[in-house]
């Protein structure tokens, strides 16, 4: 027992999660230990000890459990280890700094024609901030919200037909608005088709004039 006590002495100082891993294998239930005394006693009288044999009994003990106590914080060390090597790998990996979106690139087959959907119909504005002349094709820059869209008048390797009726079954821009009636009154009026969100929130889905799918979500705020 006194081995014993000496190792639960040690459970403070060791991190709980090792601790916990101990305390059971070093707690001695109460039940178990009456019968053990028992057989020590029936042991005592029949066969006395002597002190080289107690002695040896006592350093087998002491043995077997630093033994354990040497397994258990291997075990727990190497798992701490791997788990801490684990998560700083990802945070090192994934920390570069993300901060938002900053534009969509959108290609359009004829810049006049797409700036008049954009800018005279969904009435976004061009960032005259954005350099129009340092790219080797012909584009613009509008704001939504604190984002942009760039429309790159450019070759567009997709198909134009085929696509998918439901824009929101192909690839798509989102655009946060704060009233899906009133846009669905100015497609309407414009004779643009559109669908609406198949879930039933409030959200609508139309095509530029280059096919390009664009989502419009209803949001509060």
């Amino acid at each position: 027992m006194k081995i014993l006590d000496q190792m639960n002495k040690l459970l403070p100082a060791l991190p709980s999660s090792m601790a916990s891993l101990l305390s059971s294998s070093l707690t001695v239930q109460p039940h178990n230990h009456k019968v053990n005394q028992a057989n020590v006693g029936a042991m005592a009288t029949n066969t006395p000890l002597s002190s080289n044999s107690q002695n040896a009994v006592g350093i087998g003990r002491t043995r077997r459990y630093c033994l354990l106590l040497k397994a258990k914080l291997s075990v727990e060390a190497d798992v701490v280890g791997k788990e801490s090597v684990t998560l700083g790998s990802a945070d090192d990996k994934n920390d570069f700094g993300v901060v938002s979106m900053h534009h969509v690139g959108i290609l359009c087959e004829n810049l006049e024609r797409s700036l008049d959907f954009y800018q005279n119909l969904l009435g976004l504005e061009i960032n005259e901030a954005r350099p129009h002349d340092k790219l080797p094709y012909r584009g613009a820059w509008l704001w939504v919200g604190s984002e942009m869209i760039h429309l790159m008048e450019l070759p567009n390797p997709d198909p134009l037909t085929g696509r998918p009726e439901h824009g929101g079954r192909d690839r798509h821009t989102c655009i946060a608005i704060r009233d899906v009636s009133k846009l669905k009154a100015i497609l309407d009026k414009a004779g643009i088709p559109y669908t609406l969100s198949r879930s039933g929130r409030p959200a609508i889905f139309t095509r530029d004039p280059d096919a390009n799918a664009l989502e419009f979500t209803q949001v509060d705020g």
